[in-house]
């Protein structure tokens, strides 16, 4: 049995890790730390949990983290860097949810998270962790950056089609819509209910966080890949739909085919027939991306719709799914979860 810690357990990411680790049968939750919290039972806090997470929160404590055989950090951009280099000499295997280790240039990461990196050894080290694409790398990973929630749906829906040339790298549009929940549980005046509710809004479009993480991605496949992407904030409390423009090198057949022969084996990536219209609310609560392909008539623009739950599939799933790589688990332990409908 896998010991499993939780570095900062209070926030939807943390809160969702226990929901998948309390069924997961190989992994045991070992520590979950929350400065605000601690001595609090986790089930006073989580309801859902009550039976299942017996656990009280603590303080912070390296000593902890090195009694478990991971750890993750729930924690926000800039907290895990300068904590994870004594977890890694100690043989502990972190996976980090935030944006501390996912962009290899730190000139870039510098400049979107506005301040200097901790742990630039650690960036070398690190794994990314989006399995459809570094699966190999992650299984011998001691560290794994886990994506961006925008960044899992956008990826998915382009990667086979950059691969085989089917689209003009340079052609993309990437439009964005984000449930509610994507921008964390503190309170915020633009995402309470009488704000968010019955209103849809375009945010960053001069630059979201998210878009040097897109681009460094395409670019492993195709280094002329370049996007327009644009996000959305949806009156919905969980959910990502990308829906993304491209120029068309092949006929919507060949793209069909591309993407159904490139995601045949993979457990969590569904493509749909052709024509397909996927529902956030099809994968709400599960693991899985929903994938469907449209070329225009008359045009040679081709469209990917592309949903994931953002705090699954966007966050602490795909985590979930690293950690079952890491530690030699079956890729689909704890996952199996079918999404919530209505």
């Amino acid at each position: 049995m896998a010991r499993i810690g939780i570095v900062g357990g209070t926030g939807y990411t943390g809160v969702e890790l226990m929901r998948l680790l309390a069924n997961h049968g190989q992994a045991q939750l070992e520590v979950i730390t929350s400065r605000s919290r601690a001595g609090t039972p986790v089930a006073e806090v989580f309801p859902n949990l009550r039976g299942r997470v017996d656990l009280e929160f603590s303080e912070p404590s390296i000593e902890a983290y090195k009694r478990c055989d991971l750890v993750f950090f729930a924690t926000p951009n800039g907290t895990a860097m300068h904590q994870v280099e004594e977890l890694l000499e100690a043989g502990i295997k972190v996976i980090d949810l935030a944006a501390d280790f996912r962009l290899k240039d730190l000139r870039v990461w510098s400049q979107w998270y506005g301040q200097e990196h901790a742990s630039p050894f650690s960036v070398e080290r690190a794994v990314y962790g989006l399995p459809e694409m570094n699966r190999e790398q992650i299984l011998d990973a001691q560290l794994v950056a886990n994506p961006g929630c925008y960044v899992t749906a956008v990826t998915l829906a382009l990667l086979p089609l950059l691969k085989h040339e089917l689209i003009r790298p340079d052609s993309i549009i990437a439009d964005c819509k984000s449930g509610v929940s994507g921008a964390g549980r503190g309170a915020n005046v633009s995402t309470s209910l009488c704000e968010a509710s019955e209103s849809v809004k375009a945010y960053a479009v001069k630059g979201h966080r998210h878009y040097p993480e897109i681009r460094q991605n395409l670019r492993q496949v195709n280094d002329a890949a370049d996007l327009v992407f644009v996000p959305h904030l949806m009156p919905m409390i969980r959910g990502i739909h990308a829906t993304v423009y491209c120029e068309a090198l092949a006929d919507e057949p060949r793209i069909q085919q591309a993407l159904e022969l490139f995601y045949a084996e993979e457990p969590f990536v569904d493509v749909m027939p052709p024509g397909s219209h996927p529902e956030t609310r099809s994968v709400k609560g599960a693991n899985d991306c929903r994938i469907a392909v449209h070329r225009l008539p008359d045009s040679n623009r081709v469209v990917l719709l592309s949903v994931i739950d953002n705090l699954v599939k966007g966050a602490a799933g795909q985590a979930v799914q690293n950690m079952n790589l890491m530690l030699g688990m079956d890729e689909t332990e704890g996952l199996s979860g079918i999404g919530l409908m209505p």
